[in-house]
């Protein structure tokens, strides 16, 4: 009788062992998890990423990269203070909207930087996520703890984006606050509201890049070559890809002037398409929308569309509106490189 019980006891430890939720991990199958202890590891590989970022020679350009662009908003925002006296008077000055979207013929606009400079946060940021602990060895003993492997892919995305989303907010709260203190000109809620999304479009900006160059880390074994191929497709579409539509568009409309108002509609509604390929020109276009409430459409019009058009700013809600397709289409190219990320990463080999 002293021998049966524990024999129960050790058959009911096996049942309850045998129903429960195991974690793969490469090629091995681990001891149960509950969701508490999932969630707790999973919070726990995202404070290391953003540990990790912070403490590394990357995060030195990034605190480079947002004090170059501290200094030249606020020049730019100078600038915009001597139009004060109509910044109180008029209602459709909008100054805070005019730190982010006025320029001299010197220095462009604050927007026109973070199109410039973003991808490059991004891609720095994630070049070596995957490589550089493959190569070192610390990968292996990663995965053979009781994680799951997509929670190491997914904390090697949202660790440096939360960095990003740091850094973003913290240099616009400290832009707007200082200009704030030095006219005493009160910020409206319809331009707080838009100086807010237009952060958010932005760390959607950086998300691409930055799930682009995780997905060149897992390809590529070597850091070097992933950081190349981030900057290659960073490159094409900032300079190369523009060039290419004017090419095209030149050899299909040799003599604009000779077409009619539709056929050279037609042919501008084709060039604008084409260049909306690139992820760089949805940006513009989301940002510019929001920062600019006067801009009405974000293509070619005629005449007698223009005609009768009340010259009034837009609301926040139409302004999304207009540019839904630009979010849109970030939204989805920044899911689908993901995806294919975690389709390679969960099928990739791991070698100690």
């Amino acid at each position: 009788m002293a021998n049966i019980l524990p024999l129960k006891k050790t058959n009911q430890k096996a049942a309850a062992f045998k129903h429960a939720p195991f974690a793969k991990v490469g090629d091995f199958w681990h001891a149960p998890v509950t969701g508490r202890d999932t969630n707790s590891a999973f919070i726990t590989l995202v404070s290391k990423e953003m540990r990790a970022a912070v403490r590394s020679w990357k995060f030195t350009i990034l605190i480079l990269l947002v004090t170059l662009i501290f200094i030249a908003s606020s020049y730019v925002s100078m600038l915009a203070l001597s139009n004060l006296r109509d910044a109180v008077t008029s209602e459709k000055f909008h100054l805070y909207l005019k730190l982010f979207t006025t320029s001299e013929q010197s220095i462009p606009p604050f927007y026109v930087f973070l199109n410039f400079l973003a991808p490059l946060l991004g891609i720095s940021l994630g070049f070596d996520s995957i490589n550089s602990e493959r190569n070192n060895g610390t990968l292996m003993p990663l995965l053979s703890q009781a994680l799951f492997r997509d929670d190491v892919l997914l904390s090697k995305f949202i660790g440096p984006l939360n960095v990003v989303a740091i850094l973003f907010l913290s240099i616009t709260l400290m832009m707007l606050g200082t200009v704030m203190l030095i006219t005493g000109v009160p910020l409206s809620p319809m331009e707080f509201t838009r100086i807010i999304l237009f952060v958010l479009i932005t760390i959607l900006y950086v998300g691409f890049w930055l799930s682009f160059a995780v997905f060149c880390s897992i390809v590529f074994n070597q850091p070097s070559t992933s950081a190349l191929a981030a900057i290659g497709l960073w490159l094409f579409f900032t300079v190369f890809y523009p060039m290419l539509v004017n090419l095209l568009m030149t050899m299909l409309v040799a003599n604009p002037g000779n077409l009619q108002e539709s056929e050279y509609l037609q042919y501008a509604d084709i060039a604008i398409n084409l260049s909306r390929i690139s992820p760089s020109q949805l940006y513009n276009d989301a940002t510019a929308t929001l920062l600019i409430p006067s801009v009405r459409t974000l293509g070619p019009m005629s005449l007698e569309q223009t005609f009768g058009a009340i010259p009034s700013d837009l609301t926040v809600s139409n302004s999304l509106t207009i540019i839904f397709p630009q979010l849109s289409g970030l939204l989805a190219s920044s899911v689908t490189i993901f995806a294919l990320c975690y389709f390679l990463f969960m099928r990739k080999e791991i070698r100690a």
